[in-house]
């Protein structure tokens, strides 16, 4: 038996150290799969405003599916390692492969950096800018993020949320050079103002975990009522940007309006009316129907 970062575990042998189902869990594959999942939404959107064929780009589609995943995967292995102390500390990580003994830590952040490296190398095969977008979206999460800012401010979130909002612009990047473009544009704001809401509602469902393990979450700083009104205010801007869309696809930008004003209903109605922790269970739901339904109707949207 050995104790790791407060969590006994039994040894394991050797062979089940670096088994797929270990790997899966150090690389993080749902938040390959969400970030991915963006990724393409982006990427089919760019297709759609550019009047473009699925068809005849998707030798470009499978590169930044296969680039994207590597750089997420790495980063989150990355972080993996760097946040193991902490990890320890929190039911729902401790029995992280980099936590309970399972594997060396050092596994993790070496197939971190080789995933990074492959990713950026599959990307820039796409172009140099899709490249420099897939890196700056590892270093935010990885340096700005999870190094400089997870455990010293309650603008963490926000800072997670840049590296959070660049898969979409890879996607629309591996098409158009243009990432200056009102939706480019529109795709980032979308993901930037998305995520505090979701996170904040994470954060005040697991607030005495991260209490526990010292991250200055806003509600563990500020209380869950600063939360509540940041939150509706983050979803209010939200509602408002989903116009960025108008000129190119009223069905994406009425879409993201309805969505997101029966989140803030949902924030607002419930307010007071249940306790915290079911205010923020629903408010996370939601955050994930909002989003999933975005980015299905823009990928469907590049083939009608």
């Amino acid at each position: 038996m050995k104790n790791t970062g407060g969590v006994v575990s039994k040894p394991i042998p050797l062979k089940q150290y670096y088994s797929w189902k270990v790997i899966r869990a150090i690389i993080k594959t749902g938040i390959i799969n969400s970030n991915s999942m963006g990724m393409l939404a982006g990427l089919c959107l760019a297709l759609y405003v550019n009047n473009l064929s699925f068809v005849e780009n998707f030798p470009v589609v499978i590169l930044a599916l296969i680039g994207t995943s590597f750089v997420i995967g790495g980063s989150g292995a990355i972080n993996n390692y760097y946040d193991r102390d902490i990890d320890g500390v929190m039911e729902r990580t401790k029995i992280r492969p980099t936590v309970d003994g399972t594997i060396n830590p050092k596994f993790a952040i070496w197939l971190g950096f080789f995933l990074v490296i492959v990713g950026v190398g599959i990307l820039l095969t796409i172009s140099p800018l899709t490249a420099l977008i897939g890196f700056l979206g590892f270093f935010f999460y990885v340096v700005p993020y999870t190094m400089l800012t997870k455990r010293k401010t309650i603008y963490n979130t926000e800072v997670g949320s840049i590296s959070g909002a660049m898969p979409p612009l890879m996607g629309w990047a591996a098409i158009s050079s243009d990432i200056f473009h009102p939706v480019a544009i529109g795709l980032f704001v979308l993901l930037f103002l998305w995520q505090p809401p979701h996170f904040y509602a994470i954060a005040i469902r697991r607030m005495e975990e991260y209490r526990a393990a010292g991250v200055p979450m806003l509600p563990v700083v500020k209380g869950i009522h600063r939360t509540k009104v940041q939150a509706i205010v983050y979803i209010v801007i939200l509602l408002f940007s989903s116009f960025l869309f108008f000129p190119y696809s009223k069905i994406i930008a009425f879409t993201m309006f309805g969505l997101t004003l029966a989140w803030l209903l949902i924030g607002v109605i419930n307010f007071n009316k249940v306790d915290a922790i079911k205010w923020a269970t629903k408010m996370f739901v939601f955050s994930l129907i909002h989003l999933t339904v975005l980015f299905v109707l823009m990928i469907v949207i590049s083939f009608i």
